[in-house]
């Protein structure tokens, strides 16, 4: 047998001629024994001698073999009656034949050949490795392994990266499968003799070992999966000797206990000789195991391929689970505890898979003692991996370690997993939530045996106050559904047993018990109604899930059931317990929610109507003793569901609404008579009643129609006395304008009915103006309060009763459109301005204080949020004009982290209503901010400074929002600029002519969106800046000018980048993406010059629309025409129709000349005037010339080493494995560790496994494809085992 020392990666083939076969089958061994492989001289120099042949049928390779009749193999093909059918690699990838067949087939073959089955076998591993290469009979023969796999590596496929393992779809799937089953069949098939014959094996695994460290990742990922899952057959090999031995030496131990009469002398013999075989054998596969493992998996767990990496743990963790005895122990389980730092998810799953089947099993818990308490630490804090997959695999495998000792899991460990049960991801929560029931809720001692199964004394008693208790020390009260949720799974009995919850908040404690404090008892009726709610409804709660899911039948019999129990329980139960939580607001909010998953039609068939009415008098009484709006409003909502038609019980319950609605209306009339006395101070005891007494009607009105109570003339008197007074409360204001829009609301809703009169629209209309003035006049409200709620219920008023109120077939509401004048609008985006756009700490609206508590800026923040949208809202939907969006986008840069996705949002929007409306805006908000600019640093300011550079940012934050299609934002943009340049010469110097316009360093600011023109567009609005501009303004150099000549250049450079997205815009619009090289150059050519003639007339009519626009420093340029001659070869396409930079006069005949312009005539001759520009064209055009070669030698390089790239690509056999790194197992360069084999001395191992050799000591090193660094965490790789 190979021992590991004596290993080579070469085809060790016996210098015997005839195959030799062990006796203890029907496979004749000539010679009586089993011959050792690795010892004949052949195998011990690694290689078979020449002219070696092998005899039994085909002598010598695969071309030496005749056809046989029936099924088997000749010259590596499948035979099936005398025809050829198949290889290997196509039986087992077709995977229609029986993996039994085909192994007892390839025996066969074996048996009349080896050396061709062998070969056959040899070339379905390199097949399955995707090779299109085959090793022939005389490469067999006559090469060494690492020749023959060299010239696989030239013969392998480099069309493309994948290979048969990595390939996606089921028929590869399957052939993983089939090729991991053939392995362990063939293994099983000869486990009786051929595997000792020191030739099938020997060769297998060298040329296994070989393969697996190759710089082909194909290679060795095939390699090593097949070596490991031989391996693997293998250790069941070793198995089923290691029990036969055993029974072997009972049954030799029996006998020679017997007395020597009855003794058996031949029978001891023959069991002595037994085991003395399955001694030998045990030894071959604890060897070929050895060979294995140190030759394959010691190297490849470190593969810098996370696949390869994957695949040995999981070997691994089946080889300790199926022969405990001999790899449960340290220096095995180590490579699993160093792997769990692995940077791969997927390899520290599998390792976690893995000893999850150890910790399974109790009985092995005792060897795993030293791992657990070396690894404990990181298991625990693989609970928090960022991959869900594997903390999910980390906490199951902390409960399996949890089951078998209670002691081993700290406290500290134990509340690191206990707060994932509030985790939004639910895997993790489940997963969490089961571990958390492992540990408090699985412990029942004998006194807990007897004890009722319901009740306050039951058992799930108990367990129910050790649930309150955790969740009122986790300290997220908030999330009892999130806690619900996570225990589900395994404790839903427990969370049904509402009898038990009832009982332990109804009844009195026995002598001597602890009874729930309020904070408990309010946690324990928070927890019931999320158990309800959860058994109700059967999906997760919001933010963990995707969405409600099909139910199946039995899940929906379930939930019906459930809902009958809540119903007939909580019928009898609820009315009491209101009683008694009466004036507690959160219990009683909790409480409330209950009867909306009741089964209302049990109340008629329960005979529970006395229960209903008892139901109806404690919500009155709730009502009537709580103000609280979250109260109120729980209220209202159950009369709500109470209050359905479909059932019986729709009159007695809206007979009890209407009571409790007419007393309060009653009530607040009454009040108003006397609060709204004139000349009489309303006191504080008033005002309260009057402000309880409109918060239930409001509350109330939110959910019921309360038309019939004309509610409308005391709500309006009442607001417009506040307005007279100004001494109104600010509650009262609120809820009068809360309650009066819900009347407006519901009159809306009867008239779109369509069953209403004329007069009732009339109405409305009337209602709805007057509504909306006042609350347009309490914007201007000393109270902030008051303020944000008018300013909230005008925008939803707006947006209701806007011209979209008429759609889907409503035009008879036309009438009742209302559309903000310029007033209102102005007002509202002043409130946007003073409310909203304001700095944390200058937010002074936090009550009691609390400005300085985070919860409470948040809180601040979300409203701010709310009030911006509410406005962004009527930009969007046009209700509002799209140009008081300005104000909101100047705000874009400095508060980006508050607003910064609501304002781009907005913008987003309204170009897709009006691309051109929306430029404008943009570019009215940098006029804005530069205005604001100038009148703080005064028209001398530094362009350098923080307000300009600022602005400059927001214009290219702008710019970048108009995307890369140039084509759909074409007319904007040019608008953009038509309204910059227009406003950067709106203004003449303050010191007088000669000195630059006001406004003129906006020009810089606009400059940022000259990328965003077309070349053609960049001619008209070069030509439309030149209308602006003097003589002496296109001369001048000082530092002043420098945004006009920046301005300038922006839109003379880029031609031939824009001339080539004009091009691709065009062809992008197609419906197919045609090649550059499918166009002739002299097409293009021919083409340009049309695109620009058509681009240009439509830049002529947009100017033809311009003409009119009068300017105090418009001239006509007067024609230009270069005296540069140009090499006509070397001219770009683009200067066969570039025109003069300035219009000529002629193209305006109609446009006089500013007086500036002729007093100029007078002291300059025409001669110097075209000798200057001439000279300052040709700089120009030598300027472009040098930029048109400096892109044409950078594109030269670019295409240059992308061609070398491409062909670096095609010809690279591997990935990313270019520089293979030489290093030893688990040894970095600097020596951090050492060798592992040699610095654990454990002695625990049954199989005596040799000591390896150093692999730097072969004689030809093999590269070891690791990186430390990019698989494992710093921290591993200087760490020891124990």
């Amino acid at each position: 047998m190979i021992a590991a020392q004596d290993l080579q990666t070469d085809f060790q083939l016996p210098q015997e001629a005839d195959s030799q076969f062990s006796s203890d089958t029907d496979l004749e061994d000539p010679d009586g024994k089993h011959a050792k492989i690795g010892k004949g001289p052949a195998a011990k120099k690694g290689k078979k001698a020449h002219g070696d042949k092998a005899k039994g049928g085909g002598g010598g390779g695969g071309g030496g073999g005749g056809k046989v009749p029936g099924l088997g193999w000749v010259n590596g093909h499948h035979q099936e009656n005398g025809m050829e059918h198949m290889t290997l690699y196509e039986v087992v990838k077709m995977g229609k034949s029986a993996t039994q067949s085909v192994v007892d087939d390839w025996i066969e073959a074996y048996k009349r050949d080896r050396d061709i089955a062998l070969l056959d076998l040899i070339n379905f591993f390199i097949q399955c490795s995707g090779c299109k290469g085959a090793v022939s009979a005389e490469m067999f023969r006559h090469m060494q392994n690492s020749e023959i796999i060299r010239k696989m590596t030239e013969e392998f496929d480099e069309d493309s990266g994948d290979y048969p393992l990595t390939q996606s779809g089921p028929q590869w799937k399957k052939f993983r499968l089939s090729f991991c089953e053939f392995i362990a069949v063939l293994v099983r098939q000869c486990q009786y003799s051929i595997i000792y014959d020191e030739y099938m094996m020997d060769t297998v695994i060298s040329l296994l070992t070989g393969l697996s460290d190759s710089q082909v990742r194909a290679f060795r990922h095939t390699s090593t999966l097949a070596a490991l899952k031989l391996m693997t057959a293998l250790v069941n090999v070793a198995l089923n000797l290691s029990i036969n031995m055993d029974n072997t030496q009972r049954q030799y131990e029996s006998e020679r206990n017997k007395v020597i009469a009855k003794r058996a002398n031949d029978r001891l013999e023959l069991l002595l000789q037994k085991r003395k075989e399955l001694q030998e054998n045990q030894d071959e596969i604890e060897n070929m195991m050895n060979a294995i493992f140190k030759g394959v998996f010691v190297h490849r767990y470190r593969d810098a391929i996370s696949e390869i990496r994957a695949v040995c743990i999981e070997e691994i963790g089946v080889w300790m689970k199926l022969y405990s005895d001999a790899f449960l122990n340290d220096s095995y389980l180590k490579y699993v505890g160093w792997t769990m730092h692995d940077k791969q998810g997927e390899v520290r799953l599998k390792c976690l898979t893995a000893l999850q089947g150890l910790y399974y099993n109790r009985e092995l818990n005792t060897r795993l003692e030293l791992f657990t308490s070396r690894f404990k630490d990181r298991i625990v804090s693989m609970t928090l991996d960022k991959e869900y997959d594997v903390a999910v695999q980390a906490i199951k495998l902390l409960t399996l370690v949890l089951q078998s000792s209670d002691e081993v899991l700290t406290a500290e460990d134990c509340e690191s997993v206990y707060h994932l049960v509030y985790s939004a991801h639910r895997p993790v929560a489940v997963a969490a939530g089961e571990f958390l029931f492992k540990k408090l809720f699985s412990h029942h001692g004998p006194e807990e045996e007897g004890l009722p199964r319901r009740g306050r004394q039951s058992l799930n008693g108990g367990l129910i106050k050790i649930t309150v208790f955790f969740f009122l020390e986790s300290e997220l009260h908030e999330h009892g559904a999130y806690l619900v949720d996570s225990l589900w799974e395994c404790a839903a009995e427990l969370l049904k047993d509402w009898e038990s919850m009832i009982s332990l908040l109804l009844d009195e404690p026995m002598p001597g018990e602890e009874a729930l404090t309020d904070r408990q008892e309010t946690a324990l009726v928070e927890i019931m109604l999320c158990a309800i709610r959860q058994a109700c409804e059967c999906h997760p709660p919001v933010g963990r899930g995707t969405g409600k899911r099909v139910l199946s039948a039995k899940e929906k019999k379930a939930q019906l059931d459930d809902r009958t129990r809540i119903t007939e329980m909580f019928a009898v139960a609820l009315p009491l317990l209101l009683s008694k939580y009466c004036v507690d607001v959160d219990k009683v909010t909790n409480l409330l929610q209950i009867p909306k998953f009741f089964d209302l039609d049990i109340y008629t068939t329960g005979r529970l109507e006395k229960h209903l009415d008892s139901l109806l008098r404690q919500i009155w009484e709730v009502v009537d003793k709580h103000t609280d709006t979250e109260v109120l409003e729980a209220c209202s909502t159950t009369y709500h569901y109470l209050c359905n038609e479909e059932f019986t019980i729709f009159n007695r319950v809206d007979i009890a609404r209407s009571q409790l609605l007419d007393e309060q209306v009653d009530k607040l009339n009454r009040l108003l008579e006397d609060f709204l006395q004139e000349g009489e101070e309303p006191d504080e005891d008033d005002a309260y009643q009057v402000l309880s007494t409109l918060k239930r009607i409001s509350a109330f009105h939110n959910a019921h129609d309360l038309s019939k109570w004309d509610l409308f003339t005391s709500n309006y008197r009442l607001l417009n006395t506040g307005l007279q007074n100004g001494d109104m409360p600010e509650q009262i204001v609120i809820h009068a304008m809360q309650c009066t829009h819900y009347i407006i609301l519901w009159h809306l809703a009867k008239v779109s009915e369509g069953s209403s009169s004329t007069a009732d629209m009339v109405n409305l209309r009337k209602q709805m103006r007057a509504f909306c003035l006042m609350c347009q006049r309490y914007l201007n409200s000393i109270n902030t309060t008051v303020k944000e709620q008018a300013f909230t219920i005008l925008c939803d008023a707006l947006m209701i009763f806007s011209h979209q109120i008429m759609s889907s077939g409503r035009e008879q509401l036309e009438a009742l459109v209302y559309t903000p004048d310029s007033s209102l609008q102005a007002e509202l985006i002043n409130f946007i301005l003073d409310q909203v756009f304001i700095d944390q700490d200058d937010d002074n609206n936090s009550t009691d204080g609390q400005q300085d508590d985070e919860a409470g800026k948040i809180e601040a923040l979300h409203k701010r949020r709310n009030l911006l949208a509410a406005y962004c809202k009527l930009i969007i939907y046009n209700v509002v004009e799209i140009n008081t969006g300005a104000d909101i986008f100047k705000q874009y840069m400095r508060y980006y982290n508050d607003y910064g996705d609501i304002i781009k949002e907005t913008m987003s929007k309204t170009r897709q209503i009006d691309r051109i409306q929306c430029a404008k805006t943009l570019i009215l908000s940098l006029q804005q901010l530069f205005n604001e600019m100038l009148s703080d640093l005064g028209c001398n300011f530094d362009r350098s400074s923080s307000s300009f550079c600022g602005i400059k940012e927001l214009a290219r934050r702008f710019s970048l929002t108009f995307g890369l299609d140039h084509l759909k934002t074409r007319e904007a943009i040019a608008m953009l600029h038509k309204d910059g340049i227009e406003f950067a010469f709106k203004e003449p110097s303050p010191q007088g002519e000669g000195n630059p316009p006001l406004n003129l360093a906006f020009l810089d600011i606009l400059s940022e969106f000259s990328s965003k023109l077309l070349r053609q567009d960049k001619k008209t609005v070069h030509v439309y800046l030149e209308h602006f501009m003097t003589f002496q303004m296109a001369l001048q150099r000082e530092d002043c000018w420098l945004p006009l000549i920046s301005y300038r250049n922006s839109l003379q450079a880029g031609g031939d980048d824009d001339t080539m997205s004009v091009i691709s815009g065009i062809s992008s619009r197609g419906s197919t993406i045609r090649s550059k090289k499918s166009k002739p150059a002299a097409a293009r050519q021919r083409k340009l010059p049309e695109e620009e003639n058509s681009c240009s007339s439509s830049d002529a009519a947009w100017m033809n629309r311009e003409q009119s626009v009068q300017t105090p420093v418009m001239m006509p340029s007067p024609h230009l025409t270069s005296t540069v001659l140009r090499d006509p070869k070397k001219m770009r396409p683009e200067d066969s129709y570039t025109s003069a930079y300035t219009m000529s006069s002629e193209q305006h005949p109609h446009q006089p000349a500013p007086p500036q312009h002729q007093q100029h005539q007078h002291h300059q001759t025409p001669m110097d005037y075209n000798t200057q520009v001439t000279w300052m064209l040709a700089q120009r055009q030598q300027a472009e010339a040098r930029q048109q070669q400096e892109r044409v030698c950078m594109q030269y390089a670019k295409m240059r080493n992308h061609m070398q790239h491409t062909i670096r690509r095609g010809s690279g056999l591997m990935e990313d494995d270019e520089e293979p790194i030489v290093e030893d197992v688990m040894m970095s360069s600097e020596d951090r560790l050492e060798d592992l084999n040699e610095s654990m001395d454990f002695d625990t191992m049954d199989i005596d496994l040799p000591p390896s050799k150093n692999r730097r000591e072969r004689s030809e090193l093999k590269p070891d494809y690791f990186d430390p660094s990019s698989i494992m965490d710093d921290s591993v790789l200087n760490v020891s085992m124990f």
